[in-house]
């Protein structure tokens, strides 16, 4: 940002803001009782950055009003179009007004007039006598107020849009935008403009004739037939379209300068209103009134730098029963290396292992070994896998892991934002740690590191009570805690990636793009970037005149969805569809995979995350290999890359059908238990029941639609999001729905009894007792009810399915010790192993042991096993 802007007007378009924020934070953000704070926060921070970045001396925010301007008398169809509010939207908007009246910023509105008409009075009103005016918008027709006092601001990166910007940007000058817009028009606001006219055309009429006025006194010099008779057809569109366009700075708002003053906000009421969100974070970095972190008096802080100090504190860990672990790594997963470890002797006395520039990691753990492998000395962490990892890289097996209390934490609240020592402690005790910055000063690290080890032995107390009183001790400790050291093992193992097949598939891709690319620039008849979707959007709605299916704030939607529905009218949505999704094939998966091949193994050593679904499913990442393609001929060859060791065999033991047993088992209900009894086909079975035939008589088509049925039933899916799946109408998804539960009776009667169960007791538990809040049931929004019904359904389901695969990994890792063969990937309901060929009948009947007899359910629990040498042979 240009110093000279540092004093100066900043003026927010707040409905710009809010929409911006509303998109870009994650639906997931909200209070305890399920009401959505997403853009609340992402306007809430918007301000922070601006405030804190740019320091503004005068500050105001404008926001639309609801109902029609004075735009709307100039045409009934003004921003017809445009979808309303979303209502997870609408009912935040109080809460980001009182959070501007917190901030102590002047919210300027009008009745009858627009945002943008507030911004341009206050520019006309407030302007001159130096005074530089920064604008923070995202609307085009804003840019016809920049002149060499006022600048559009990008807040995200700085950038200022002054005259020269905006000729660079659209081709005209800021006092043209007007005319700009009447020629091309603007979706996002109803402006129609000029059809068969987009941006590019309108600045070259405007370069070169100056104005609307200008074009038609020189219509018939204009060469091209086609444009020529568009604009003579148009004319009184256009000049409408401008009229729309041209920004009213009139409006009768009373705005002195000196009252736009920014004092700073009111931290009480901030203070308030954070709390009410349950944005606590955030009461720690913006209000100095907050309580900061707690420095515990007369504590014992030491930095350990070398062997002298290290071997004295091996001699203290002798001595203690206790002792709470925080390792300071660099890097991710099997790649990570140590750069330093706290560990807390009690909770006011902690040391600082520094490796980095000092202390070897083979020094550290040659010393540490004995504390490590006593089981009788209780380690506490937060990142018990982790640990075992590290500790494993050197052939020491951790024992003795007390409470980890990212495990703890996520058993006691899947949901938190974060189960972290920063987060948790904070949000359970009103400490944190201290924020260290790279090349901090190490007295400043020992505190931080120190002090995160302390937090830790201090949590433990408070979140083994709650694992306790909700129930969950037994889950986190036959279940949660020891899963982490399978993880760790199966990490620390990897699979084998065949380097040349994946190179020779990335350079074939590579070529297939570039044919493609040159049949979508022949379809199109013109070359433009495949990757710009404003490119492609003025490609496809404006060249080519397609029919646009969706609006977003920005444009036209170019989205798999919308280019689909267009393919039946074109070719080249058919074949930008297939462009990109070979492209994110070979980025996503082919290039991403070959980067994380670790040179030492030559395999991939995927991190398995414990606590960041919801369900107690476990995810992975660096790769993602439980999302790696299954169907085309590309996604073949990559499955086909990850292949055994000599000697070795991959098997694939995957549970049959496992939620809609688990369905049949808590529902009760006599016909699907009756089919799972019998080894049917549970999809033709329930199109029998479904359509009322013979089971011999039902056709593909019928299996197809039952399955969609089966499996949509467990995910709560309603008769929207089955025509949906199933291409056919609300009607006749209503009839399939209603026959399903007149045929299932008692999964209709589980479904609204637990979602019934779940509105009572805010959440819901899976057979082995693994709980998760639904606020969302509580929620004022219909929509968001909706969601929680669907989540009380799906919970309980999907979450004891993931608790039986956690089980039977648990049981097979121990039974593998003395095994050659080893497990590799946990994929959804489904285990890869790497069978010894010598082992591979022992094998298939081990894992079909454990994995079925993980649990007794009224029904039986079947797995299937596959063999084959490579990951694409055995799906």
């Amino acid at each position: 940002m240009a110093k000279e802007l540092k004093k100066s007007f900043f003026i927010i378009d707040g409905s710009s803001v809010m929409y911006r924020a509303f998109h870009a934070v994650p639906a997931s953000f909200t209070t305890s009782k399920g009401m959505p704070t997403n853009a609340v926060y992402g306007f809430t921070q918007t301000l922070r950055k601006i405030l804190n970045d740019f320091k503004p001396e005068y500050v105001a925010i404008a926001f639309d009003v609801k109902g029609p301007s004075f735009r709307h008398k100039l045409m009934a169809e003004y921003k017809a179009e445009r979808p309303p509010m979303p209502d997870l939207l609408s009912v935040q908007v109080p809460f980001i007004k009182k959070m501007v009246a917190a901030f102590n910023i002047p919210a300027v509105e009008m009745p009858a007039f627009e945002a943008d008409d507030v911004i341009a009075t206050l520019v006309k009103k407030c302007g001159g006598e130096g005074l530089k005016i920064a604008i923070i918008t995202g609307d085009k027709d804003m840019y016809q107020l920049v002149d060499e006092d006022t600048v559009i601001l990008d807040y995200l990166t700085g950038k200022e849009y002054r005259p020269p910007d905006v000729k660079e940007k659209y081709g005209v000058e800021p006092t043209q935008i007007r005319d700009l817009l009447a020629l091309a028009g603007d979706s996002s606001d109803g402006i129609p403009g000029v059809p068969g006219i987009g941006v590019k055309t309108a600045a070259k009429l405007l370069a070169e004739y100056e104005s609307l006025e200008g074009i038609y006194s020189n219509i018939e010099n204009i060469t091209k037939p086609k444009l020529k008779e568009s604009l003579k057809v148009s004319r009184d569109t256009a000049f409408l379209s401008r009229e729309l366009a041209t920004l009213h700075p009139d409006v009768p708002v009373e705005c002195g300068l000196e009252g736009l003053r920014y004092t700073g906000p009111d931290f009480h009421e901030l203070e308030r209103l954070l709390n009410e969100l349950e944005f606590r974070k955030l009461i720690k970095e913006m209000v100095p009134e907050a309580p900061g972190p707690v420095e515990v008096e007369g504590a014992d802080f030491q930095a350990v730098l070398d062997e002298e100090a290290l071997s004295s504190l091996s001699l203290e860990l002798s001595s203690a029963r206790e002792a709470g672990v925080a390792l300071v790594l660099e890097g991710e997963g099997f790649s990570a290396s140590l750069k330093g470890l706290a560990i807390a002797l009690n909770e006011n006395t902690a040391r600082h292992i520094v490796t980095i520039g000092n202390l070897s990691e083979k020094t550290v753990i040659d010393t540490l070994a004995p504390f490590l492998k006593d089981e009788t000395k209780i380690k506490h962490t937060d990142n018990s896998k982790a640990l075992y990892l590290w500790a494993g890289k050197f052939g020491i097996e951790v024992r003795g892991v007390g409470l980890d209390i990212s495990l703890a934490s996520y058993l006691i609240n899947p949901s938190r934002p974060e189960h972290t020592v920063g987060f948790l402690g904070y949000d359970l005790l009103g400490i944190s740690p201290e924020e260290v910055r790279d090349g901090a000063d190490i007295r400043v690290e020992t505190v931080a590191e120190c002090k995160k080890a302390t937090i830790i032995m201090k949590l433990r107390k408070i979140l083994e009570k709650e694992l306790e009183e909700y129930g969950l001790s037994g889950l986190y400790t036959e279940m949660e805690l020891p899963l982490a050291k399978v993880l760790a093992g199966m990490e620390a193992f990897g699979i084998r990636v065949d380097r040349d097949k994946l190179s020779t598939l990335s350079r074939e891709i590579e070529v297939e793009l570039v044919s493609m690319e040159s049949q979508i620039y022949a379809a199109a008849g013109m070359e433009f970037n495949i990757n710009s979707p404003k490119q492609l959007s003025e490609l496809l709605f404006e060249k080519l005149g397609l029919k646009p299916v969706k609006k977003t704030k920005t444009g036209y939607s170019t989205d798999e969805e919308v280019l689909t529905q267009l393919a039946q009218a074109h070719d080249v949505p058919r074949l930008i569809i297939g462009f990109r999704q070979l492209s994110k094939l070979k980025s996503t998966y082919v290039d991403a995979i070959l980067a994380l091949i670790d040179p030492s193994t030559g395999r991939i050593h995927t991190s398995f995350n414990q606590t960041v679904t919801a369900t107690g499913r476990l995810s992975s990442s660096r790769p993602n290999l439980q999302n790696i393609p299954i169907r085309g001929e590309a996604a073949g060859r990559i499955r086909e890359a990850f292949v055994a060791d000599a000697g070795f065999t991959f098997l694939s033991a995957d549970y049959s059908q496992i939620e809609l047993r688990i369905m049949a088992h808590m529902s009760g209900d006599p016909i699907l238990i009756d089919s799972f009894q019998k080894d049917e086909d549970i999809h033709e079975r329930t199109a029998a029941e479904v359509f009322g035939v013979m089971p011999g008589l039902v056709t593909s088509e019928m299996r197809r639609r039952a399955k969609a049925i089966n499996f949509g039933i467990i995910y709560g899916m309603g008769p929207w999001g089955l025509s949906t799946e199933l291409g056919i109408s609300m009607k006749e998804a209503s009839e399939y729905i209603n026959r399903y539960f007149d045929r299932y009776r008692l999964v209709k009667e589980f479904m609204d009894s637990t979602v019934a169960e779940a509105a009572v007791r805010g959440s819901t538990r899976t057979l082995f007792g693994r709980r998760r809040f639904i606020p969302e049931l509580k929620s004022p929004v219909e929509s968001t009810q909706r969601l929680g019904a669907r989540l009380a359904i799906n919970t309980p389901i999907q979450g004891s399915a993931a608790d039986m695969i956690k089980a039977a990994m648990i049981k097979l890792w121990g039974r593998l010790g003395g095994m050659r063969s080893r497990m590799l990937l946990q994929i959804h309901d489904e285990l890869i192993f790497e069978a010894a060929v010598e082992e591979l009948q022992e094998l298939k009947e081990m894992v079909k042991t454990e994995m079925e007899g993980v649990i007794v359910l009224k029904v039986p629990v079947k797995v299937n096993i596959e063999i084959g040498p490579d990951l694409n042979s055995v799906e």
